[in-house]
Formats: structure tokens, C-alpha cells, sequence
């Protein structure tokens, strides 16, 4: 009986231990559950690529923080032509000296310009002075006196992002009505080849552009504002998008690496020495369907670049290369038509030796040409 009395009290006993056990779960528990998911839904941004990077908060409010840190970086172009705005888009601040202001932009956003001016988030309309820039690059450094509400964007590290990295851009599509638009996305793509056209006003490809994928939107207006990531340092130029009826969506911006190392030349307004091949050239699909040329391609080759002639003086001319030859490779790297023959000659200097591989009547041959400087 005794024994019995013993095993009920125990009984008891390890019912309230339970019992309080399970109320601090289903109570306690649930508040700390609460503040662990509230503390996972915050976070410090992405890992910084620069030196000298602030993290910023990035949570279920959106990027506000990384937006304030850099809005008064961000410029609207205006780009006048005989007196009138001929056209619109954005810049931003990446160096400030003094009293000046130094801004990155697109060259094709300040081509053709009689003057232009930038326009602060403040609402002030200063004058600009283009430096220097280059079609190739689409990179155009602009000169202009700074202002108390003025910052200096951040230069990141494109290489350092990864897809499906969150990004954002600030600019002015559109023009005036809907400047300082942010605009949020991700990094959908990083190294892709897009063939572009360095004159405004030709409708053929005659550069390839290594670029950045962003879904985030792109309007006209947008070119020559940032690209940039969680915690607001720049990682590209936003220069391009694709614009068809059945894509939406596929903006691109030229890697903070590649105008970084183009910024120092275009400074100083000096050129940009792209090396020279010394040969007119005509893309195989151009000549072997125009009535306009008679060069006698094979009906089985389909791209490279044709050589419609030479130039005295160039390394071409001392090569083995003739009128109608077809060029499909350059070090052994195909080409299919005259954007990628030069994106792949760019890559070279003045002075270099290249190896071609060409057909001459169906056969193919291979000879060295020593790159020229451009006059």
C-alpha cells in the first residue's frame, strides 16, 4: 500500500515537470521562435567587394538604406544639341577633387553634344565638360563643380557577384518627369556577348560587348547610371537592353573592371589606342547574297569575314593575305562576322603578332600579321 502511495506522488511529479515543459514550448517557445525568425529575415547585405564598403541593412522593407547611401551620386544628362535637348540619360559621381566632380556616363549618352548638363537630386542644373570617351567602350568621363549635396559612388567588384545576387540602379527614364527611378533585380547573367553597333545611326553590328545580365528595368534615360549591388557599391554602367516585342526584362551593364581600366586614359582626354589590322572588311553573309560584291565564296561557308582590301602600310599589307580572302579565326579563335573578329582583335596591342586562319578558294591557310598603332 505504502509502495503504491510512492509511485502515484512520483507520478505527480513527473506530470508537472511535463506539463511545465510543454507550456514553455507552446508559449516561450513561440516568442523565441518569433525572434529568431525575425533575425534571420535581416541581413548585413552582401559580402563588401571594396575596401572601403559600409554594409547596409537589407530586409522586408526593401533597400532603402543602400538607396539613401548613394541617391545624391546620381546625375541626369542632358545632352544639347543646336540648342535643344537632343536627348537624356544618367551619370553618376565616382571621384570628387576639389572643386570639381568627375562622372561616369555612356559615350553614346554625350555623343553628338553641342554642350550638356547634369542635374543633381536637388533639382540643379550645372554644366559638364566631356573629357574624353570612346564608342567601342561606351565610356564617357565628364567633368563638373561640385556641390555640398554631391557623393562619390563606391567602385565595387563585378567579379565577386554572383547570380541571382539582388541588385538595383537609379536613373532617369524617360527623361525629366521620372528622374531618380530605382529600380531592383538580380544579376541574371554575367560574361555574355552582345553584339552592338558603335554608330547611333547605323542598325548593324560591328562590336561584341562583354556585359552583365540584370532583369531589373531598363528604360531609355537609364543609360550610363550604376549598377549595383545589396550595399550600394557600383559593380557595372547599365549601357544596353533588348528590345522586342517578345522579351522583357534583359538589360545589360558593361563590368566596373572594364571601364575601371579604361577611366585613367579618359581622364586625361586622350584616345583609347585600339590596334589596327589594316583590312576593309564585309561579313560572309553580307557579300555571298548582294549583288554589289563578287567575291567568290564557297556555298558551304556561312560566316567569317570577308577581306574587301588592304591597306598600304599595315601589318596586313606585309602578310600573306589577299582581296577575298575569308578570315575565320584569329590565334586559333573563330569569328563569325566583322563585330567578333574585332572584339578579338581588341584584345591585343599595337605591336602584337597575331596568327590568322583564312580560306583562298576553299582551302584553308594560316599567316602572321603585326598589329599597327591607329592614326
Amino acid at each position: 500500500m505504502k509502495s503504491e502511495r510512492i509511485k502515484e506522488a512520483i507520478l505527480i511529479i513527473v506530470s508537472f515537470v511535463i506539463g511545465g515543459v510543454l507550456t514553455f514550448i507552446v508559449i516561450d517557445g513561440k516568442d523565441l521562435l518569433n525572434k529568431t525568425t525575425t533575425t534571420s529575415s535581416a541581413s548585413s547585405g552582401l559580402t563588401c567587394s571594396a575596401a572601403d564598403c559600409t554594409k547596409v541593412v537589407v530586409d522586408e522593407s526593401g533597400i532603402s538604406e543602400a538607396v539613401e547611401k548613394v541617391y545624391d551620386g546620381i546625375l541626369m544628362i542632358r545632352n544639347y544639341q543646336n540648342d535643344e535637348v537632343a536627348s537624356t540619360g544618367t551619370g553618376f559621381v565616382y571621384k570628387i577633387e576639389g572643386d570639381d566632380a568627375y562622372v561616369i556616363t555612356n559615350q553614346h549618352v554625350v555623343d553628338g553634344a553641342d554642350r550638356i548638363t547634369l542635374i543633381t537630386s536637388t533639382d540643379e542644373e550645372i554644366e559638364g565638360e566631356v573629357l574624353g570617351g570612346d564608342s567601342y567602350v561606351d565610356i564617357a568621363i565628364v567633368r563638373m563643380k561640385k556641390t555640398d549635396d554631391l557623393v562619390a559612388l563606391t567602385l565595387g567588384n563585378s567579379e565577386n557577384s554572383k547570380l541571382g545576387d539582388l541588385v538595383f540602379t537609379i536613373g532617369n527614364p524617360l527623361g525629366y518627369e521620372y528622374r531618380g527611378s530605382v529600380s531592383t533585380g538580380h544579376l541574371a547573367g554575367k560574361d555574355r556577348l552582345v553584339s552592338v553597333s558603335t554608330d547611333n545611326n547605323s542598325s548593324s553590328s560591328d562590336w561584341v560587348m562583354k556585359v552583365l545580365q540584370t532583369d531589373a528595368a531598363i528604360n531609355p534615360g537609364n543609360s550610363g547610371g550604376p549598377l549595383m549591388n545589396a550595399n550600394g557599391e557600383v559593380i557595372g554602367v547599365i549601357s544596353l537592353k533588348l528590345v522586342q516585342t517578345e522579351v522583357e526584362g534583359m538589360g545589360f551593364a558593361i563590368p566596373i573592371e572594364y571601364v575601371n581600366s579604361k577611366i585613367e586614359t579618359l581622364e586625361k582626354g586622350e584616345s583609347i589606342e585600339w590596334p589596327v589590322l589594316g583590312v576593309q572588311m564585309l561579313n560572309v553573309s553580307d557579300a555571298k547574297y548582294s549583288y554589289r560584291y563578287n567575291f567568290d565564296i564557297p556555298n558551304d561557308v556561312d560566316s567569317g569575314v570577308v577581306i574587301a582590301g588592304i591597306e598600304e602600310g599595315t601589318g596586313a599589307a606585309s602578310s600573306d593575305l589577299k582581296a577575298g580572302d575569308i578570315v575565320t579565326a584569329i590565334n586559333g579563335v573563330e569569328v563569325s562576322d566583322s563585330a567578333y573578329l574585332r572584339y578579338e582583335l581588341y584584345k591585343y596591342q599595337a605591336g602584337d603578332t597575331i596568327e590568322l586562319t583564312y580560306l583562298r578558294a576553299g582551302e584553308e591557310h594560316t599567316t602572321k600579321v603585326k598589329l599597327s598603332k591607329s592614326e
